[in-house]
């Protein structure tokens, strides 16, 4: 009884297990659950499997979803969600209706790939777009014909930039209509939104290209339309400089990037910024600089995301440079992570790479919770 009263206590000062005010949302602590890909959804609809796999998490204080295309042409790789038609909405629904249940919250991620795709993966009529016509290197996996080199982008036209913006903004309301807590725009790991950023994949010579301020106006157009879409309190994005995804790397400006950015996102009143760091796989470091101007220049919640561990959490957490701390794989293979923490009790790293991306319940929802002894 004493032992268990102790960590009772312990838990109670610890900043990781607090509940926050995250807008006009009151989450029951700050551990994020991350966006990571899990390619289960059939024919690019959510079904009960997803449904079940969000629910088993849904002591997370926040959860974000896997990155899910607000535009047929953003379906980039095999069984990605989509949340453009009526079937994706009414899928979507059962996993907010069984998140809610659990008393948990939820934010849909906005994913399109832009270049990041194969015409293999994408339904019919679809295609390969970008801000420019350069290709990312390596390869993507297609269900039809294994792996494929990633594609030659057609460069988007001045009027697809304006009819994009405009699937955002109504995949944004079906975002709400299926019960959605709010929207995270995917401005990271080399996706249409990072696309825009960096001159290394735009190449753009009207007001969309060259200058720092021109490369960013997309990426600003689109949260100020969500925002008007869906009310700018229900509106965040995920930034990774440094981020080396989708052929994406360092340019020499980058700093002066995300610094104007960010100044800009604080001025429209984006909910949160999502920051990621991936040093922990492998990726350049994202520097203490450029972590400390974010937050400088945010009058608003930070979320960081990168490798963390519960102690370094709680230290990013009390040190102020953070709101929220977001996991990832943890939480593949700790469905019930956040108690595991909150208890001291091992964390599972047994999880299977090989089925991160599979199309069944293996390595998905049959991870099991913690059994205390």
């Amino acid at each position: 009884m004493q032992k268990y009263l102790i960590i009772k206590f312990i838990q109670k000062m610890l900043k990781l297990f607090s509940s926050y005010k995250l807008g006009s949302i009151e989450l029951k602590n700050r551990v994020v659950m991350a966006p990571m890909t899990r390619c289960r959804a059939i024919e690019n609809t959510p079904n009960e499997l997803i449904a079940r796999y969000y629910e088993q998490r849904a002591s997370a204080g926040l959860i974000i979803t896997e990155g899910t295309s607000p535009s047929p042409d953003g379906l980039g790789y095999a069984r990605i969600p989509g949340i453009f038609s009526e079937a994706q909405v009414a899928g979507w629904k059962k996993t907010t209706d069984a998140v809610h249940k659990k008393g948990g919250k939820i934010f849909v991620q906005f994913m399109h790939t832009g270049r990041m795709s194969h015409q293999d993966n994408l339904p019919q009529g679809a295609e390969v777009i970008a801000p420019s016509a350069i290709a990312a290197s390596g390869q993507m996996y297609t269900d039809s014909r294994g792996m494929q080199d990633l594609q030659m982008p057609r460069a988007m036209t001045a009027d697809e930039i304006v009819s994009i913006k405009k699937e955002f903004m109504k995949s944004a309301i079906n975002a709400i209509t299926a019960g959605f807590d709010g929207v995270e725009l995917h401005g990271a790991n080399g996706y249409l939104l990072e696309q825009f950023l960096s001159p290394v994949s735009n190449v753009r010579t009207d007001e969309y290209g060259g200058s720092i301020e021109n490369r960013c106006r997309f990426v600003l157009e689109v949260v100020e339309a969500v925002g008007q879409a869906i009310g700018m309190d229900k509106v965040a994005i995920r930034l990774s400089p440094y981020g080396v995804g989708g052929s994406m790397f360092p340019y020499p400006e980058i700093n002066d990037t995300y610094t104007y950015l960010a100044a800009k996102l604080d001025q429209l009143g984006i909910l949160y910024i999502h920051l990621v760091d991936h040093s922990a796989m492998g990726a350049p470091e994202v520097p203490m600089a450029i972590k400390q101007t974010i937050r400088e220049k945010l009058h608003h919640t930070l979320i960081l995301a990168g490798g963390y561990s519960k102690e370094t959490a709680e230290r990013d957490l009390q040190s102020g440079m953070a709101d929220l701390i977001a996991f990832g794989r943890p939480f593949i293979s700790n469905p019930d992570l956040v108690e595991r923490m909150m208890n001291d009790w091992p964390i599972n790293t047994n999880w299977d790479f090989n089925t991160f991306y599979a199309a069944d319940e293996k390595g998905y929802t049959d991870y099991s919770p913690y059994q205390a002894k």
